[in-house]
């Protein structure tokens, strides 16, 4: 039985898309983690023009994004 799966998996034409759909899962899963709670969507979307700013500006945004996560944990 595992050997027949075995032979199966190594089929080149079923290989791809067994990690096709191990791939696109893990993306789904990983959009479904990062957009299902409203407040790790709203921190994740605040260091979206981090690599833009400065210095001082990038940390201040990044103190209040944690503050207000550490706010909201508790």
């Amino acid at each position: 039985m595992l050997t027949d799966f075995w032979t199966w998996i190594m089929d080149l034409g079923n290989s791809k898309t067994v990690a096709l759909l191990i791939f696109f899962t893990t993306f789904i899963g990983i959009v479904l983690y990062v957009y299902s709670s409203r407040k790790r969507s709203e921190r994740l979307e605040s260091y979206r023009y981090m690599p833009l700013m400065d210095e001082d500006d990038a940390d201040r945004k990044v103190k209040a994004a944690e503050a207000s996560q550490a706010k909201g944990e508790k």
